[in-house]
């Protein structure tokens, strides 16, 4: 087994980059967070390889600064997988890639079974990665020889598995379908903070009453602030489930909420005075909460007929047709276009000709070469609904 070792000096760190930034080639990039363990999701661990350099592993909590890594190899392509998971641990701390190359995306448009690191590394290279420290604390101090081992694996063989998606994607006439996509996960803005993220509570449809309902958000407001004050996974605390409990159970002192029985967690009784001062304020909330959310969340399909039966016949008719299309290029269909697209352009489309339907697809957010490949077929889909609408209309009447 290689030994590796976590840099967590500065002048190491420094003479790292430089060390990189001779080195040759596109970068392999990747991060460890502590999700599940820590409220934050930041960065852990950092792990870099670029040929004629070598593997590096940084600390992030130690080092801080991260500018003259970024001075290094910010101009450089950069090899990741996955990206759109590590890209925001990145930008924290100001690693901010101006091109990539997403090995887990590539190998989504080549239509690959399995996409995982162990499993796109094996298809490429035939080498067998092992990935039983994935779901690890990386927030530990000091990180086991075996984690550092895992860690180095990552990225180690990354740009080799570049070259080979590269031929790959070249082979299948993709190449520019991936270089769109590498664009657009690389622009796409971070998600809107959600207005009441405490709605989010699993088991939060079992509360009934804004009252409860009042008391579940000031529960979850105290699980969080505490969390926050402890970098913990609030889940840790207290479950969601736990909270709900709470609220269900509806106890009228403290000790009768110690004495719920699913009211559980590692904090529940070491900040009992915590949760029962949520639950009084809740309940003494003057601001309750509405029990029925607006959302612009379309109908589920299956309610369709009922509610706007000329987008059901659409979407049926177009569904099959873009499923065909994918099934002839050898991706998955939601590679080719995100279903909710679909789903959103068959309920309201702005008209039926090509050029409504590549607007709005455009508009919702599909990329050039999807809108290339799907808008004429959607169209002709959406006139062949309408078409068997009047005949059926016609012999009814």
């Amino acid at each position: 087994m290689t030994e590796y070792s976590v840099i967590s000096d500065v002048d190491e760190f420094r003479a790292a980059c430089v060390t990189l930034a001779n080195g040759d080639g596109p970068v392999a990039v990747d991060v460890e967070r502590a999700s599940g363990f820590r409220y934050s999701q930041r960065a852990y661990l950092v792990q870099v390889f670029r040929r004629d350099a070598g593997v590096f592993l940084f600390d992030p909590p130690a080092l801080g600064d991260f500018s003259p890594l970024a001075e290094a190899i910010g101009d450089l392509e950069w090899v990741l997988h996955a990206a759109s998971q590590d890209l925001p641990s990145l930008r924290e701390l100001g690693l901010d890639p101006h091109t990539i190359f997403d090995t887990e995306l590539a190998s989504r448009l080549l239509g690959h079974e399995r996409v995982g690191l162990a499993a796109v590394v094996e298809h490429t290279l035939g080498i067998t990665l092992k990935k039983e420290h994935s779901a690890a604390d990386w927030s530990t101090r000091p990180l086991p020889d075996a984690w550092l081992e895992y860690a180095a694996l990552d990225v180690l063989h990354l740009v080799d598995v570049r070259d080979a998606l590269v031929a790959e994607l070249e082979e299948q006439g993709k190449t520019a379908f991936a270089d769109e996509e590498f664009r657009a996960t690389l622009a796409r803005l971070p998600k809107a903070p959600r207005e009441d993220p405490w709605r989010r509570l699993s088991g939060l449809h079992q509360v009934r009453g804004a009252r409860n309902l009042a008391v579940a958000r000031s529960l979850w407001h105290a699980r969080e602030l505490y969390a926050q004050q402890q970098d913990v996974s609030p889940g840790r605390l207290v479950p969601d489930r736990s909270l709900v409990a709470a609220v269900l159970a509806n106890p009228q002192s403290k000790q009768a909420l110690a004495g719920v029985k699913d009211f559980q967690g590692r904090a529940s009784r070491s900040q009992l005075d915590r949760w029962w001062q949520a639950i009084v304020d809740g309940r003494a909330s003057e601001e309750l909460p509405r029990e029925r959310v607006p959302s612009d969340a379309l109908p589920p399909p299956r309610a369709w007929a009922d509610r706007n039966p000329e987008a059901d016949a659409r979407l049926k008719a177009a569904r099959p047709v873009v499923e065909q299309i994918a099934e002839g290029l050898h991706m998955p269909t939601e590679n080719l276009l995100t279903p909710e697209y679909l789903r959103r352009v068959a309920w309201s489309p702005s008209g039926e000709s090509v050029d409504d339907i590549a607007h709005d697809l455009a508009l919702l957010g599909a990329r050039p070469w999807q809108v290339a490949q799907t808008a004429q077929k959607i169209a002709d889909a959406f006139v062949e609904a309408a078409q068997r609408r009047d005949e059926a209309s016609a012999t009814a009447s």
